[in-house]
């Protein structure tokens, strides 16, 4: 969402031959020093209506509103979880256990001025691997999708996955890279969800 957003259109489609229903709870999120997510149920924003009911290969477009003013310095930062209700669309006789799914969505309110500022540094973390240590000192979220260890051209190891550094937080990254010995320099290439990627000339701790 934007900073002047009130609310967006969210589409949730039914791609199964069953009927599905659904609740959402929505969360402030954060990182802990050591990057693992912290979520708190808020009422920031609002999802209506929150519980949905959809029938077998059908579409609804529900809204969700900001409840409380932007902040035009820095983003702001939620989770979305939808998670599926079996015994509201379970047969009555039905003795089965039901497995309920679960979407985990992240929902940012980014002002135009936000921006992401990722440093990171390399240290030894257990034998063969390299501790990547990556933080976010900027007002944007920051997703890593990849890192190349590098040494010249040569590739030392690689992170191939979704990682989210939130700002003001901090995410270390274990990656294969072999033996690597203290005051080695390295190459540190950090690819994000934009397509652009920044490099870091490291030394290792």
């Amino acid at each position: 969402m934007k900073a002047q957003d009130r609310a967006v259109a969210v589409t949730i489609t039914n791609e199964s031959e069953a009927p599905v229903a659904l609740q959402a709870d929505l969360y402030n999120w954060t990182q802990k020093a050591d990057g693992t997510d912290d979520l708190a149920l808020t009422e920031d924003l609002v999802l209506s209506p929150p519980i949905i009911k959809l029938g077998p290969k059908a579409r609804q477009v529900v809204r969700l509103a900001r409840l409380k003013p932007a902040d035009a310095s820095r983003e702001l930062t939620y989770r979305m979880i939808m998670r599926e209700v079996p015994e509201a669309t379970a047969p009555k006789d039905n003795i089965q256990v039901a497995i309920a799914l679960a979407l985990s969505l992240p929902v940012f309110i980014t002002p135009a001025s936000a921006r992401r500022q990722i440093g990171c540094e390399a240290s030894r973390g257990e034998p063969g691997t390299l501790n990547v240590a990556c933080a976010n000192s900027g007002s944007a979220y920051a997703q890593i999708r990849q890192v190349f260890v590098k040494q010249g051209e040569r590739v030392l190891g690689q992170f191939e996955g979704g990682a989210y550094v939130l700002p003001g937080s901090r995410k270390v990254l274990p990656i294969k890279a072999g033996n690597i010995a203290p005051g080695t320099r390295l190459q540190l290439v950090i690819g994000y969800d934009d397509g652009r990627s920044d490099t870091f000339d490291v030394t290792v701790a």
